[in-house]
């Protein structure tokens, strides 16, 4: 880094010595300037040689190579005078279009004033200056230019052609005519780019032009739809060639762009006309012309890169399927249409074996096989789940006889399909999936991520096939019971031999397991017996499953389930004893009874959570069946108290257990006495408050640092809050008069004893009573009062606290402090 100067002089004299260095500099460049321009037309001229003996030219010291450093150069403003390739550009851009648009208005407006030698002159002569132009102008190396005027060239000849046929040619058909000129252009264009071979633009153009004539042909030789569609196909083929055998971004990127274009038209007229066709022979055609489409896509798809290459396989491997298919599908029902296509999507898999596909290729192939599996199985999906849910209308009826066959249970909500097309296609997607799972662990993969999934995938489809199947084919109602437990036991081992089996399929085998299991459930509330059976059954199954499981949801979830079986059991009992809804919830409450034995001798949490989540659920159903009648649901309350105190001798339980069980005796209590015709609420709330309060003092008793809030505070708060919400609703004076003799009690006590929570809770209620019993005077009083007396009696006591601010501030001070010292 150059010093500053410290003198003017300095200054000067750093500043002459530049300007004499970008002198010698300037001299330099020009003589290099000169060098470089001889030997471009020297390249132009046939064959370059280094002038002067291949050295720069003399003047430049040391050469160019060891010319003296230079600082670096000052960068030339986007504004300057010097331009730049960008304003080139644009000048070149500008030209071309003023070319252009002075051509096209020649050719509409003053074409016609011109008799047949001048339009053959002006023709001739305006289309082979524009085309020899570029020649000229890449010898002198001005290429933009070249570029721009090659492009007007390109769309002169368009304009001759179509001038030749407005002048000379008018009677010929329009759409012959294009396909022609397309073509003529097309080949001259490729012949002008070849024979020119530096200009870009000729080629792609010639790429454009000839996907044209042959669907232009087509069209105007009066083929059918089918026959454009070859055009189009061997269109795309002619693409596909170019684009691999032919060198240029360019010209490659037009070659593919216009493949896919021509390709897809193909492609969809195949897949039109094999939809619509009404048998073999009509589906046969575009059958043929689907497998075309598949042809040209596997050819583009051999030899493009990788994420090509799986595209290609992708969508060759679905035009196969569509051809393949739509003439197999003409010879069954439309509700077999599905399996049709699945078979032929089945059918591809056999390519990953051949080792002579490139691999892309073959995975793309493997990717069209599974969509179309994927597909069929999201066809079939809602029929499957109406199925599934078909028995949920016994629902409405239960224990009104065992069917004859397990359609008969659907038929009310009408859900099963119309033929085996649903489970087949379940299967034969579950199989495809098993057979690539096997594969995959075959070829040594881990059983996670996509090997698992496809493991999973096959467990999920037999699960729901197998349900489906059932309904499907109207199988004796006992027999799908049978089947229906012995999948829910294989499902239920499968999901606990963890060590065996993939992480995914276990707990796909799990949740197929329950949606099973739900299935026979809901087959068996037809009929009394085959209630007991099934539940009982599956009570057992998940009991067992819960033993040997070591996942902790599988774990969690089978016991709550054999919960729920039980509570099942224990239900249908009540119903069949005839005991009615309120005396078959103190049976239901057997369950949660049991569930409580057994967590006070397990006493494991991952096993006692679960299990006391189902008995509170079966407690909670309980509730609702005697919820109709007070004494019985009095008893339920306080059996489920009964309950909650015996898992509150569990340690861990203690805190949260006891408070339910307080407040279900509290609830039963209540609940008793309403039925009972007792209204006044301190009938519910008294003996609470005695039992918390007594409780309370025991406990302050054997821990005297315990908080009087709470000791006493929920037993003062039960009898408190719901007298006072009373007194303001009773006219009598009975109530003020009790319930402010006991607040002033509470009160003092609380004063005595250096008691926080009654004294506060006392103190509040007693002013509250004040408050309700001397509200009806202040009102009379108000009411006497000139309206200006409000505001101004308000006006002085806040002079009165503003002036006594501070001692007021002190003694709340002292007031907070004192009643912190309270417990």
């Amino acid at each position: 880094m150059t010093p500053l100067p410290s003198s003017p002089a300095e200054e000067l004299a750093l500043l002459e010595r530049e300007l004499i260095w970008l002198d010698t500099r300037r001299v330099q460049l020009l003589r290099r300037r000169s060098w470089l321009k001889a030997a471009l037309r020297a390249q132009s001229a046939g064959g370059w040689q280094p002038p002067h003996g291949g050295q720069p030219p003399q003047g430049a010291p040391g050469g160019w190579a060891h010319a003296p450093a230079a600082h670096p150069a000052p960068a030339v403003p986007s504004g300057s005078a010097t331009g730049g390739p960008g304003a080139q550009h644009v000048l070149l851009i500008l030209g071309g279009l003023l070319l252009a648009v002075a051509a096209i208005a020649f050719t509409l407006f003053s074409w016609g004033e011109l008799g047949i030698a001048g339009r053959s002159v002006v023709l001739a002569g305006v289309t082979a200056g524009a085309l020899g132009a570029p020649v000229l102008l890449l010898r002198r190396g001005l290429g933009a230019t070249a570029e721009s005027v090659g492009a007007v060239a390109l769309l002169l000849t368009v304009l001759d052609a179509y001038a030749l046929h407005a002048a000379v040619l008018p009677e010929a058909d329009g759409a012959g005519y294009a396909a022609f000129a397309t073509g003529v252009l097309a080949a001259g264009w490729t012949a002008y780019g070849v024979g020119v071979g530096r200009l870009r633009l000729p080629l792609p153009a010639a790429v454009v032009a000839g996907q044209f004539p042959l669907v232009l042909g087509a069209w105007a030789a009066g083929g059918s739809v089918l026959v454009i569609g070859w055009a189009l196909l061997v269109t795309a083929a002619g693409s596909v060639v170019v684009a691999a055998r032919v060198p240029g971004l360019a010209v490659r990127a037009t070659a593919w762009s216009g493949a896919g274009v021509t390709w897809a038209g193909g492609l969809l007229i195949g897949l039109g006309e094999s939809v619509s066709a009404s048998g073999p022979l009509d589906a046969a055609a575009p059958g043929v012309l689907l497998l075309g489409a598949a042809a040209v896509a596997l050819a583009a798809a051999w030899r493009a890169p990788q994420e090509m290459a799986v595209t290609g396989g992708v969508v060759a491997g679905l035009a196969a399927v569509a051809g393949v298919g739509g003439v197999l599908r003409t010879e069954v029902p439309w509700s077999w249409a599905v399996v049709v296509y699945l078979v032929c999507g089945a059918a591809l898999a056999p390519v990953a074996r051949i080792a002579v596909v490139p691999r892309p290729v073959r995975g793309g192939v493997l990717g069209a096989a599974a969509g179309v599996t994927g597909v069929a199985v999201l066809a079939v999906l809602p029929s499957a789940a109406a199925t599934l849910l078909g028995p949920a209308a016994v629902l409405t009826g239960l224990w009104a006889g065992a069917p004859d066959g397990t359609r008969e249970l659907a038929a009310g909500a009408g859900a099963w399909p119309d033929a085996l097309s649903v489970p087949v296609v379940l299967l034969v997607a579950a199989v495809l999936l098993g057979a690539v799972y096997a594969s995959l662990v075959h070829e040594g993969r881990e059983p996670a991520g996509w090997t698992g999934a496809a493991g999973a995938g096959a467990v999920g489809l037999v699960s729901a096939a197998v349900p489906v199947l059932l309904v499907s084919a109207d199988v004796a109602y006992a027999a799908a019971l049978v089947v229906d437990l012995l999948l829910v036991a294989g499902l239920l081992a499968a999901a606990v031999a963890v060590r065996r089996v993939p992480a995914a399929a276990g707990a796909t085998a799990l949740w197929g397991a329950v949606a099973v299991a739900a299935h026979a459930g809901l087959l068996a509330l037809a009929a009394e017996p085959a209630t007991y059976a099934v539940f009982g059954l599956l009570l057992v199954l998940f009991a067992v499953s819960a033993a040997r499981s070591r996942e902790v949801v599988a774990r969690s979830l089978t016991l709550v389930l054999s919960v729920v079986c039980a509570l099942v059991v224990a239900s249908a009992a009540g119903a069949s004893l005839e005991l009615g809804a309120p005396r078959t919830a103190v049976l239901v409450l057997v369950v949660p009874a049991a569930v409580v034995v057994l967590g006070l001798w397990v006493r494991t949490p991952a096993v006692v959570v679960p299990l006391e989540a189902g008995a509170g659920f079966a407690a909670l159903v309980a509730l609702g069946l005697a919820v109709t009648d007070g004494a019985y649901l009095s008893l339920v309350l306080a059996l489920c108290g009964v309950l909650a105190a015996a898992t509150a001798v569990r340690p861990e339980r203690r805190p949260g257990a006891g408070y339910l069980a307080a407040g279900l005796f509290a609830t039963a209590t209540w609940v008793r006495l309403v039925s009972a015709g007792v209204t006044h609420p301190e009938a519910y709330t008294l003996p609470v408050s005695v039992i918390a309060c007594a409780v309370g003092l025991l406990r302050r008793r054997t821990d005297p640092e315990a908080s009087s809030w709470a000791a006493y505070g929920p037993g003062l708060g039960v009898t408190l809050g719901p007298s006072l919400l009373a007194l303001w609703s009773d006219p009598h004076w009975q109530r003020p008069l009790l319930l402010g003799a006991a607040a002033l009690a509470v009160t003092v006590t609380g004063a005595v004893r250096r008691l926080q929570a009654p004294l506060l809770l006392g103190g509040g209620t007693l002013a509250l009573v004040a408050l309700h019993e001397l509200a009806p005077h202040v009102a009379q009083v108000f009411d006497a009062l000139p309206r200006w007396s409000v505001p101004a009696l308000a006006g002085l006591l806040l002079l009165a606290l503003g002036a006594t601010y501070e001692q007021r501030l002190r003694d709340a001070r002292r007031l907070r402090e004192h009643l912190g010292r309270m417990r």
